[in-house]
């Protein structure tokens, strides 16, 4: 299994693709782990290659999931506009495998690459949609349906049918309290679309699952189609 499988890489042509291999390393991607906190000097970036990882605003002493990085996109992406400081914590929310370089080692590579560079601001432009799309699913979306929404999204990065995840991290992810997931999630197995037990969540109908998603997850994919 080819370490380049990180999508960005793999777009890169070939000489350029080798090069940027070359200058990192394979590193496991463990749950919960925080790879930054909001406001520190960025040390790495982070290229996933299995494997998931939510961008987290802290407000006062509660948190709230912004963003989320798989395969299809990196970790650091702020360095490509020349700022240091990283704006978002960054937490694992699916366990994996990361290709990852030194800040000073990516800038590197990214003068070098005009390939890098473009598909780098492509990237820029999916999350900024991306961050929008989460204020405003927050501001005007049940939970019911943000919920199979952010399943959905989990499980493209994922690649699986089931994965790891407590009621009271979907209620961090999410900026509600527990027991609105536990009603939403509740909801969404008496319909037949998950099954829920001791914080595993398996998905048994993929496509009543998006009918029952907000309309974000859709225009989230869209974005994503239209910069590949």
């Amino acid at each position: 299994m080819s370490l380049a499988e990180n999508l960005l890489i793999q777009a890169l042509p070939r000489p350029e693709r080798q090069r940027l291999l070359a200058a990192g390393e394979a590193v496991p991607l463990h749950l919960s782990e925080v790879l930054c906190e909001s406001g520190e000097a960025t040390r790495f970036v982070y290229f996933p290659r299995s494997g998931f990882i939510s961008l987290v605003a802290q407000i006062d002493q509660h948190g709230l999931e912004v963003g989320m990085i798989g395969r299809e996109g990196m970790l650091g992406l702020q360095l490509t506009l020349g700022v240091q400081r990283t704006p978002l914590r960054a937490l694992v929310q699916g366990p994996g495998l990361a290709w990852r370089m030194s800040g000073p080692v990516f800038r590197r590579e990214l003068a070098l690459s005009p390939a890098l560079r473009l598909s780098l601001q492509h990237y820029l432009y999916v999350r900024m949609a991306q961050s929008a799309s989460a204020a405003g699913c927050l501001r005007f979306h049940q939970i019911g349906p943000r919920l199979a929404r952010w399943l959905l999204m989990s499980q493209d990065r994922a690649g699986l049918d089931s994965f790891h995840v407590t009621h009271e991290f979907l209620a961090y992810m999410l900026g509600v309290r527990r027991v609105g997931i536990t009603v939403a999630a509740g909801l969404l197995q008496g319909q037949g679309l998950i099954r829920y037990h001791r914080g595993e969540i398996q998905v048994l109908d993929r496509a009543g699952l998006e009918a029952a998603a907000c309309s974000c997850y859709a225009s989230d994919c869209a974005v994503h189609r239209d910069c590949s």
